[in-house]
């Protein structure tokens, strides 16, 4: 199969999905979007209300904080694979919790082995700690700790590079994190350019 048609195989699946109670809960499933060729995949937690409107993730105002970032990054959603951990809305934006991540990560995984990224962007703690518990790594600081440093892990048998960073949430909540969010995103320019000179 091809990198299109597994992609599509999981969208179509994630949209019939009705494993857990988020399945009837949700108005639309969010798969993700973006490049299949990605050298960079972004992971934030969950969709949002719009993303659960529109059924697709980062359209909120979360979203329009991201596009801008990307651009400044000379990125754009077309050249970056963009999904979340969960891929339906917890009802009032609560945390996913462990039994819908779990449920959820064959897709996640499937999604990250067909893309084949070299640098994985965590959007925010939830998914920081769910892609660190995959690659084996026990994380004892908060997301605080933990951001603006690259980690070289295994992730589903795929060496990458993982940047955790704020999900774009909370800098809409919180105006402190603009700063370290624009801080991370200049790093990611640095890794972007160090990866093309390296191919």
């Amino acid at each position: 199969m091809s990198k299109k048609e597994v992609m599509k195989a999981v969208a179509d699946e994630v949209k019939a999905c009705r494993k857990c109670k988020l399945g009837e809960t949700r108005t639309n499933a969010v798969p993700g979007e973006g490049s299949l060729d990605a050298t960079i995949l972004l992971i934030g937690e969950a969709p949002g209300y719009w993303e659960d409107v529109k059924g697709r993730p980062f359209v909120g105002a979360a979203g329009k904080l991201l596009d801008t970032l990307l651009s400044e990054t000379n990125l754009s959603r077309s050249t970056v694979y963009i999904t979340n951990v969960v891929k339906c809305r917890p009802p009032k934006n609560r945390a996913p919790s462990p039994i819908e991540v779990e449920t959820c990560t064959p897709y996640l995984k499937r999604q990250i082995k067909t893309v084949q990224p070299e640098i994985i962007v965590t959007l925010g703690r939830h998914a920081t700690s769910y892609v660190f518990s995959k690659s084996g790594i026990k994380e004892a600081a908060g997301i605080t700790k933990l951001r603006g440093k690259i980690y070289s892990v295994k992730l589903f048998g795929l060496p990458v590079s993982v940047l955790p960073t704020f999900h774009p949430a909370a800098v809409l909540h919180n105006a402190k994190y603009k700063d370290p969010l624009k801080h991370d995103f200049q790093l990611l320019k640095t890794l972007v350019a160090k990866s093309q000179q390296g191919h």
